[in-house]
């Protein structure tokens, strides 16, 4: 019995190991996440820092200069991006509130503006008419 006694002992050991080594391996698993979790809350602290630095400072000769400049061209790009986006949803942005509205609406859904007309779109003879009420001179709606 005393064998029996010994590798029962041993089981219940080798089993309070695996059993601590699965705890520890879940406690380094967790710690694991947070340690990422804190990096990634630090990155995005570090983005905003930058974004108010830029903000503040853009228009200004700064030390960073080449990279506000990266950052003026990529908003530009951005800006073209999403222009071309309405234009193939035959859609554009309300200048008051920045909604998207259909192409032929007259007043933003959103906030009620009326939005211009988009004079590249008009005929030139539509546009001709519209600006004859304007006080603009012949020669200027010859430039038109």
């Amino acid at each position: 019995m005393d064998i029996l006694e010994r590798i029962g002992d041993t089981i219940v050991s080798v089993s309070k190991d695996v059993s601590q080594k699965a705890k520890d391996a879940s406690g380094i698993a967790k710690l694991r996440l947070d340690i990422k979790s804190k990096e990634n809350f630090i990155r995005e602290q570090y983005l905003e820092i930058g974004k108010l630095y830029y903000e503040k400072h853009k228009g200004e000769d700064v030390e960073e200069q080449v990279q506000f400049d990266r950052i003026d061209e990529a908003l530009e790009a951005i800006e073209e991006m999403q222009q071309q986006i309405l234009v193939l949803k035959g859609a554009r942005k309300c200048p008051d509130c920045g909604a998207q509205a259909a192409d032929t609406a007259e007043y933003c859904s959103v906030c009620g503006a009326k939005l211009s007309i988009v004079v590249e779109d008009l005929p030139y003879e539509e546009v001709k008419e519209d600006i004859g009420d304007l006080g603009v001179t012949e020669e200027e709606k010859e430039d038109c």
